[in-house]
C-alpha cells in the first residue's frame, strides 16, 4: 500500500519545492505538476507532487490520516 501526504508549499526554486506539514519541511520534485504556487498544498509521494488539493480536501484529509 501507497501513502501520499498533503503538503503545503512554503517556498519554490525551479522545478523543486520545499513542502510542509506540522513543522516538518521536506524538498519535493515538482515536474509532473502545473502551475504550483507558494500556499498550493500537494499530495506528496516519494519526493514527487502527484496531486493538487484544494485547502478543504487537504485538511480533511489530514483528518483521516489522524485517525488512522
Amino acid at each position: 500500500m501507497c501513502l501520499a501526504l498533503p503538503m503545503k508549499v512554503v517556498k519554490i526554486k525551479d522545478k523543486e519545492g520545499t513542502v510542509e506539514l506540522g513543522g516538518v519541511k521536506r524538498r519535493a520534485n515538482l515536474q509532473l505538476l502545473k502551475d504550483v504556487n507558494i500556499g498550493d498544498y500537494l499530495l506528496i509521494h516519494a519526493g514527487f507532487a502527484i496531486q493538487k488539493l484544494n485547502e478543504k480536501e487537504a485538511e480533511k484529509t489530514l483528518r483521516l490520516l489522524k485517525i488512522l
